[in-house]
């Protein structure tokens, strides 16, 4: 009884998890370019318990090729892993957003002095802090969006609308026609491991330890060819609701079974002790 009570419970705080994940996949259905995080279990260490061995039990033991008794487990593990599936595209018709049709791609910017990755489109232009007359592209947080030898794009004030085409580059078109446009290609990233991937919140993420794996083997950096992006829309969120709900209902049950087993665990040693 005990052994049951010990592995249901250790099963029941990993299933807490995965409600809490699902909650946050939820949470998260209409948040612009959220990737979902899929949840499944495996096992933890089983314990094996032989029978006593004669002939009889050898000779089965040789046919079947296994070995015969009981092999009891101590639980479940959750495994948790991010779904880089594309989103849908929402169209916005707001010149600074941009969206990626590609699943893989991933904008680079500047966080706090590190280079983080986003898929969240929606840029704004902030004032330079030195003085002159020039714009920041920059996220929503204030997080400076960079170009493909990762620079902070700067922007002169003078321009009249900003055009950002399918390969990524970006062209400020001035009042004064006589001025020369200027031209920048955001630094898109693809990433060939998403599974290096490491999510820090707010829509970023970062390069997990490479150990001996060199950067080049898991990003690819694009200067324009195969960048594949959208202006004037952005990406919603993978989350299918119908798939969230239909796991956390399997989750529930699966929570409410295990507590039931440690309810009967307790009520037979209960009878056990009023043995007299």
């Amino acid at each position: 009884m005990l052994r049951s009570m010990i592995t249901a419970t250790n099963t029941m705080g990993q299933l807490q998890k995965q409600l809490d994940q699902i909650g946050h996949n939820l949470a998260n259905v209409d948040t612009q370019s959220y990737k979902r995080t899929e949840t499944s279990f495996s096992e933890l260490v089983r314990q094996q318990f032989n029978n006593q061995g004669n002939a009889l039990e050898e000779r089965e033991e040789e046919r079947f090729g296994t070995e015969l008794g009981i092999r009891q487990g101590t639980g479940a593990k959750l495994n948790k892993s991010v779904v880089f599936t594309q989103g849908s595209i929402k169209q916005t018709g707001r010149s600074l957003d941009i969206a990626f049709t590609s699943p893989d791609q991933f904008l680079q910017i500047d966080v706090n002095g590190q280079i983080n990755y986003t898929r969240d489109g929606a840029l704004y232009l902030s004032p330079a802090t030195d003085g002159s007359n020039q714009l920041l592209l920059s996220t929503a947080s204030g997080n400076l969006v960079l170009d493909e030898n990762q620079n902070p794009i700067r922007l002169n004030d003078s321009f009249k609308e900003l055009v950002i085409s399918k390969d990524g580059t970006i062209t400020a078109v001035p009042r004064n026609e006589n001025e020369q446009p200027q031209e920048f290609q955001l630094g898109v990233v693809q990433v060939d491991r998403s599974q290096m991937l490491s999510q820090l919140g707010n829509n970023l993420y970062g390069l997990k330890d490479l150990g001996d794996m060199q950067i080049e083997d898991v990003l690819t950096y694009l200067d324009g060819a195969g960048v594949s992006l959208q202006q004037g829309a952005l990406e919603m969120s993978n989350v299918d609701l119908t798939k969230e709900m239909t796991d956390l209902m399997i989750s529930q049950r699966s929570y409410q079974m295990n507590a039931k087993s440690i309810t009967l665990g307790d009520q037979m040693l209960g009878l056990i002790n009023g043995v007299r």
